[in-house]
């Protein structure tokens, strides 16, 4: 397997052979208040170019918060369905930004959307996706799960599970749950390990609990990891100690 990036393959075992990372829009505005930061989604390329160097297949799914949320301009009196179709919108926006990131170092990647748009992106099967991924391509899954009122946290797990991934790689602001805010707090703690359970009891804010659940239910190992420690998405997937790793069952 060629190397896009230029760096040497590592020699380590990866964790995973297949994974779906779900990027915040946020996480694209780097130091920006709005947008995409052109530095920000370049780094972010590399890691992901660098991980499918390591052998592994990799999904991706990226929010639109930095551009529009549907969720807040419902709040400012829109029409929530209206909000959302636009939220979709956005992401599709960031995840083309992401693919023509990706093509000028060389990586392959499509975008697959829910929504058909044939003259701006293929729309999402499972069988193709699956395809494109077994053929070193980055598949990039825009427009979340295609219907209002459903988070890309959710259309995050629910392509995950579609794909067959044996994680979904969730990247954040900190490295890992925490039993408190680690931004207000320095002596918060990290948890190296929880069970969906313990989120969804402990309210501990991973994800919208639509989105535990199905990961839940359906067995979906959940990796957090701090997005802004350069590296960190390719050590995650050779390093168990990386971030917070969610499962099923009870936590000893």
């Amino acid at each position: 397997m060629c190397n896009p990036v230029g760096n040497v393959m590592t020699s380590k075992t990866t964790l995973y052979e297949r994974v779906l990372i779900k990027l915040s829009g946020e996480a694209l505005m780097g130091e920006m208040a709005y947008g995409i930061d052109p530095a920000m989604i370049d780094r972010v390329a590399k890691e992901i170019a660098e991980v499918v160097a390591m052998g592994v297949e990799v999904g991706v799914v990226i929010g639109g918060g930095n551009i529009f949320r549907g969720a807040g301009l419902a709040e400012s009196g829109m029409n929530r369905v209206t909000g959302d179709s636009m939220g979709m919108l956005a992401t599709v926006m960031n995840s083309l930004a992401m693919q023509d990131a990706l093509d000028k170092i060389g990586q392959p990647a499509v975008v697959m959307s829910a929504l058909a748009m044939p003259r701006v992106c293929e729309e999402f099967t499972q069988r193709d996706a699956i395809a494109h991924l077994e053929n070193s391509q980055v598949v990039i899954c825009a427009a979340g799960t295609g219907n209002p009122y459903f988070t890309t946290d959710t259309a995050g797990c629910l392509r995950a599970i579609e794909i067959k991934a044996d994680v979904i790689m969730k990247a954040t602001k900190v490295n890992g749950v925490f039993d408190s805010d680690p931004m207000k707090n320095p002596d918060a703690k990290r948890f190296e390990k929880l069970s969906y359970d313990d989120v969804l009891e402990k309210n501990l804010q991973v994800m919208d609990a639509t989105a535990v659940v199905l990961c839940r239910d359906n067995k979906l190992p959940l990796r957090i990891f701090n997005l802004n420690d350069e590296g960190a998405l390719p050590e995650a997937l050779v390093n168990q100690s990386v971030g917070t790793e969610v499962v099923m069952g009870e936590i000893k």
